[in-house]
């Protein structure tokens, strides 16, 4: 059904809302997705929406998982549609392939860049711009009436910033003019500005729906990469009250609910915004919370204890006999307790019970690079499944770099925080990094450029003020790990170390551009280097470097030094190196299984009989 037509009909007491999912990059995150999906379903969202990712670099996964939800579990499903990497025939492609699996609500994005394109190029020049996708469905007799159609605003600016707040809403305007039914915002933090924005909106003559993007706070260093990239706003008084338990994993997450609920009611008090946009980051803990906290959860009714009734018989508390909810007959209460069982012992197992603790809660502390490569929100990138690096960024921090020694230099000051983000990452160096410091200069002033490391760590406090993450009361570990881009010839000295000293402590993988992948991890390995221990649960592990993880990042990083490249002219000597650099470089992961010893790796790494 269309979005339009649910929102119209819609009359619950309470605003409506819908989820945001992004296909996952790995088999085992989109089967475990599915069931994550189905369970949050139960609260009966509007509709739900699915990413569409940078370049079009998802569509496949985005349609399997929009039909998915669609055809087979009868979601009324949003599908993303962006026109970047959009070569002549592939939006016809993509809208028969929704329209054939019964999808008919498109958000229309002009989408983030693909990697490895001028800043940003459109390849088909009938769409250069969400307007020109609005226009092109509306234009077009096999998909005019049949698609309800969305379009994206941004309430504080278009991170690319290219007009100001008046422009902006003169193209939302044209949008909705060519045929846009409803309006998805940019997510934000600070209601008040909102809706002032919302006011002039509306005095542009804008008159469908406005829905509100809201993306609860999982973790701070996500809350903090996040609002980077999106370029949002964030009052001073949610950084004051966030750095206090910034340490806490708990603690945030408790009051990114506490603030996301705190927003929402702000923002739909007055009656002018009637729903929600949650972008769960296939995360589902904390959305669920929040739609309990506004007590807008339309599952089942709270559970009462009853009166069984166990003869017709004159009652002791004859208005007792008047109340269903608290009297029931004695087959009523067997069939009741009888299907709920059978119910019970029906559902599918919890993909991730066991192991990985409870399926709905295993993933809520997403630290480290992706996490857990079987979880649904492995690898998470923003509201719009953007990539993240800005060409802006780029040439004023990183410079003009036309030689090896150049980008040895610029790891060097990326390491000494003389750059606040390196193409690899996009806030400054952690604390944690910073504790073994020393021997990321010794690999890097050595041309091995470290993109990602950890120290070992045997046992901290889980509020340690560097180690520390999850809830209080626990303890955390780490292995030692580092990863870094080495020359083939390099990589060859590194397996023959590995080989004759590693003694079964060292496990390593290296990967190129061109698909080839060398390890000493058996095929079926698993390495945990981040776990913790909490009161009342099972061992947590929030980073698991395998086959599977390591290639599906090997293959990101690889990327990023082709849309590094593409921030530099065609023919010139930057783009002529990073390029070079992409084709025969390895990307190289280390890891050392003694988190006892915090020097194991680098004493390995660095000294020893075979000096690398």
């Amino acid at each position: 059904m269309k979005l339009s037509e649910k929102i119209a009909a819609y009359s619950s007491s309470h605003p409506f809302y819908t989820f945001e999912f992004f296909p996952p990059r790995t088999d085992q995150g989109f089967e475990n997705l599915i069931p994550r999906i189905s369970r949050l379903s139960t609260l009966n969202p509007l509709a739900i929406s699915i990413t569409w990712g940078a370049g079009g670099s998802t569509r496949e996964r985005s349609i399997d998982l929009a039909g998915l939800t669609q055809s087979d579990y009868g979601i009324d499903t949003i599908l993303h549609l962006t026109c970047t990497n959009m070569v002549p025939g592939m939006v016809d492609d993509a809208l028969r392939a929704a329209k054939v699996r019964g999808i008919q609500n498109i958000l229309a994005l002009r989408g983030d860049p693909s990697r490895g394109t001028e800043h940003w190029t459109p390849i088909d020049s009938q769409f250069t711009c969400g307007l020109d996708l609005v226009k092109y469905i509306r234009s077009s007799p096999e998909f005019s009436s049949h698609f309800c159609i969305g379009v994206a605003a941004y309430p504080e600016g278009h991170p690319d910033r290219e007009t100001d707040e008046d422009g902006s809403l003169n193209v939302l305007k044209e949008k909705v003019d060519a045929g846009a039914d409803f309006i998805v915002t940019q997510l934000f933090y600070d209601a008040d500005p909102f809706l002032e924005w919302v006011d002039k909106v509306r005095a542009k003559g804008i008159t469908v729906p406005i829905i509100p993007g809201v993306m609860p706070i999982q973790t701070y260093s996500s809350f903090l990469r996040l609002i980077k990239l999106c370029g949002v706003k964030v009052p001073p008084s949610v950084i004051a009250a966030l750095e206090p338990i910034c340490h806490d994993d708990q603690l945030v997450k408790d009051y990114g609910v506490g603030l996301a609920v705190d927003i929402i009611r702000k923002i739909t008090s007055k009656g002018t915004i009637k729903g929600i946009h949650f972008c769960t980051l296939n995360l589902e803990k904390s959305v669920q919370l929040v739609i309990e906290k506004l007590q807008w959860a339309g599952g089942s009714p709270a559970t009462k204890n009853k009166l069984i009734a166990d003869a017709p018989g004159p009652m002791i508390h004859v208005q007792l006999a008047n109340s269903s909810d608290l009297v029931v007959d004695p087959t009523t209460a067997t069939n009741t307790a009888r299907n709920a069982l059978t119910f019970k012992q029906t559902l599918d197992p919890d993909p991730g019970r066991g192991e990985l603790n409870n399926a709905a809660t295993w993933d809520d502390f997403p630290n480290g690079r992706f996490g857990d490569y079987k979880s649904p929100a492995f690898g998470a990138q923003d509201q719009w499944g953007g990539s993240g690096l800005s060409q802006y960024e780029g040439l004023s921090e990183w410079g003009h770099p036309k030689s090896t020694d150049d980008l040895t230099s610029l790891f060097l000051r990326y390491l000494h925080s003389e750059v606040s983000s390196s193409p690899f990452s996009s806030l400054p160096l952690s604390p944690e990094s910073l504790t073994i410091l020393p021997y990321l200069e010794q690999l890097t002033k050595r041309g091995w450029w470290t993109i990602s490391s950890q120290p070992a760590v045997d046992g901290a406090c889980s509020t340690d003020e560097i180690f520390g993450w999850g809830p209080r009361g626990g303890y955390v570990y780490q292995k030692g790990f580092v990863e870094f881009f080495v020359e083939e010839q390099d990589l060859a000295k590194i397996e023959k170390k590995i080989e004759k000293e590693g003694q079964g402590w060292v496990h390593y993988f290296a990967g190129n551009l061109h698909g080839e992948c060398r390890s000493n991890v058996p095929d079926d390995g698993r390495n945990a280097v981040t776990w913790g221990m909490f009161p009342g649960q099972e061992i947590t592990q929030t980073t698991i470097i395998e086959c599977e993880s390591f290639l599906t990042w090997k293959d990101e990083a690889f990327s990023i030094w082709a849309e590094w490249a593409s921030f530099y002219p065609p023919g010139s000597e930057e783009r002529e190196l990073l390029n070079s650099v992409r084709r025969e470089r390895w990307l190289v992961s280390i890891v050392h299984h003694d988190y006892k010893r915090p020097d194991a790796l680098w004493t390995f790494v660095l000294d020893g009989e075979l000096p690398l």
